[in-house]
Parts: C-alpha cells; structure tokens; sequence
C-alpha cells in the first residue's frame, strides 16, 4: 500500500493555514479525530457526562484493542491516561526501589524522567548510571552489559531524544534487561506514530506514549503499556476507585490488569479521539508511515546542509522525522519567532530538555524541524526559502 497523499492533505484542515514543522511537539490533528471529539462532546451536552460515557461503552473499550495492536500488546495490558509523564510516572513510582539500588538510562534522556531519578535518589539513595554512547551517537551494548550486576533495579530509555533524530536501540537494551531479569522501561513519545513500534520486539516491560506527538491525537491524553508478567509486582503510587475494589475498612485490592495505572476521571472526548488516531494511523500503515517521514526528513536534511551558517546536530547516520540545528550567530527563540510570523510552525529545544547529551555535545538552543507524512516538499521548500531570508 502506498499512502494517498491528496486524501491525507484534505483530512489534514490545519495543513491550508501554514507549514506545520512542530510535529514532535503536537501534530495536526486529522478531521476524523476533530469529528470523533466534537461529536462526544456534543452527546455530553445533550444527554449528561455520565449517560455519554455510558452510551459509547463499546467505543471506549476499543480504543483499548487499537492501541494495543498498535504496538503488538493485549488490551488488558494498556492504560489510559491524563498524559504520558502521568504514564511513565505510574510505572516508574510503582517500582520498589530500595537504597542501592542501580538506575541505568541513556545519555540523551528527557528532563522529566532524569528528575524522577533524582527524586528516587533523593528519598530511596538510588544511585543514577549512564550507559555511554560511542562518537556515533550509538548506545555501547556491550558496556551495558559490564554494567550489570544484581543491585540494577531499572533500565530506563528514551526511544528518540526530544532534541534530535538519534534512534536509540531500545531493542538491544531489551535483550540485556530481560537476559539479566531486569524492568525495562521505554519512554516512546517521539516513536509511537512515526514508526512500527513492537513491545515484544523491543522486549520492554513497560511503556509510555503521548497522543498528541506522531499519533495526531488530542492533548491531554495518553496511555501506558505494562507487560502482564509484571503487573502484580507493581503497585502504583496513586490508586482510586477506578484501579482497586474497596474491600473492607481495612483491605483494598488492586486490579489484575493495567487498569490499575488509571484514575476514574477521564476526558472520553480525548480518549476517544486518541482511538480515532490510532485507527487512522493503523489504516494508512506503520511501515508506510515511517517510509514517508524518512523521505521528507532526509530531503529537509539535506536542503539545510547548503546553508553554509546552518550546523545540524546529527550525531547517528541513523535518523528520524526529527530534524534539529543551530544557526550561527542566531539565536534559536528568534529565528523560531520569525519562522512563525510567516506561518511555519517549529519548536525550540533548549540544552536543559536533555541535559546530559547538550553538555557533552556543547550544544546551544536548538531549532527543531519535525517532518510527518502530511507534510511535502514544496513546504520544505518554501521553509528553506523563508529560514534562508532570516539569517
């Protein structure tokens, strides 16, 4: 199957009022997911919140069965949540850890997630290990492996840095934390919709995902994948009448499956616009999905590096849809200003989202050019022209 771009242009209403280059932060939403929300929301006014939900019952439990085909789970194994730091934080607080106990992560990890390590450190004496990363950008496995011993609690990864369009081997880190028996957790915010995600591939015990990012879903919401294997051993740091039964003034008993990562207050309009994304997303088809970004992101890469003052931060030959750089003797905030007073829209990355990577990288703001597969060439182009003009 190939994608049809001149329907994928008309279900994108955004695309007729600028060049949306801020996928990384929140894609344009697609008129099926549009519709899906208004017409919930509409039904909520009409009839009442509680009869509403009640109404689309089966519709809710679906999107359960979409994300988890999504990315190769069961249902029960998937959570719905406020956002994907709520996600990764259920999973993440829901660990046992113990002083002494070993964290490993990656060098270009994202700022919420070092700082929950840090506040592990704080109140368990945790101690925070970073898996080196070769001049190539690439992680060492076989130094992960060294790093082993039976203090290691946690393995925990960003699949693609906020900050550029390194891919981080996620699957050669599973293999060494399930060969050792230890949690895996991937944080796939910038992955899940741009690419063809597998858990069992990747062979991670728990992760999170945004609606907002690649997926073309509302803000908002999100969701969390735990393996069946674990879920008994976790207990989450929150709970409600939604994740456990109430069983006496003394006793309450958490649910069996992922259910008990969730709260009882939900916005369905959001989460049922997140299945209307996932739906689009598993109709047009991973495997083309990522085929187009690859395209439209290696052609933007290569239109950038005839700008002589323009240096991208690539440090993998390996890339993504996320394209970020600096321009010399600009200023990141302003350029991006300017970028959006002519109707193209990016994103600043600023050295401290990912701290560790911009400190051994030397790395100033960046700007962040993020491609998706409604995107085409003739506004790479008209990018070019305008980011040109500027500097």
């Amino acid at each position: 199957m190939t994608l049809n771009l001149q329907k994928l242009y008309h279900d994108t209403p955004g695309k007729k009022n600028s060049i949306h280059l801020n996928n990384a932060g929140a894609s344009l939403m697609s008129q099926q997911v549009l519709d899906t929300q208004i017409s919930h929301l509409e039904l909520e006014a009409a009839i009442g919140g509680y009869e509403a939900m009640a109404e689309r019952k089966k519709e809710i439990a679906d999107v359960y069965v979409s994300i988890a085909e999504l990315i190769g789970a069961n249902a029960n194994e998937i959570a719905i949540v406020e956002n994907a730091t709520v996600g990764w934080a259920m999973a993440f607080y829901a660990i046992d850890f113990k002083p002494g106990d070993r964290i490993l992560t990656v060098e270009a990890e994202y700022i919420s997630n070092y700082m929950a390590y840090l506040h592990m450190a704080r109140d368990k004496g945790v101690s925070i290990e970073v898996i080196p990363s070769g001049r190539d950008g690439n992680l060492c496995i076989d130094t992960l492996e060294n790093m082993i011993d039976e203090n290691v609690k946690l393995i925990s990864a960003t699949h693609i840095p906020t900050n550029s369009g390194l891919i981080n081997a996620v699957s050669d880190i599973g293999k060494v934390a399930k060969k050792y028996n230890i949690y895996f957790l991937v944080d796939a915010c910038q992955s899940v919709g741009q690419m063809p995600i597998d858990v069992d591939e990747i062979g991670c015990d728990m992760l999170s995902a945004t609606g907002r990012k690649y997926l073309r879903g509302p803000r908002g919401v999100g969701f969390l994948y735990v393996r069946k294997s674990i879920i008994r051993k976790l207990h989450p740091p929150i709970i409600d009448l939604r994740s456990a039964d109430w069983l006496n003034s003394n006793e309450y008993k958490l649910k069996e499956d992922a259910q008990r990562f969730e709260s009882w207050e939900s916005n369905y309009a959001a989460v049922l616009g997140l299945g209307s994304a996932v739906d689009y997303a598993l109709n047009l088809g991973l495997n083309n999905i990522q085929l187009r970004n690859t395209e439209l992101a290696s052609y933007l890469r290569t239109c950038l590096k005839k700008i002589d003052t323009v240096h991208i931060h690539a440090i993998s030959d390996r890339q993504c849809a996320i394209t970020s750089f600096y321009v010399q003797d600009q200023t990141a905030s302003n350029i991006v200003n300017e970028l959006r007073k002519n109707n193209i829209n990016t994103s600043v990355s600023d050295p401290s989202s990912t701290l560790l990577d911009a400190n051994k990288n030397k790395l100033p703001s960046l700007i962040r050019a993020s491609v998706h597969y409604y995107n085409d060439k003739d506004e790479i182009d008209n990018f070019i022209k305008v980011l040109s003009s500027l500097i």
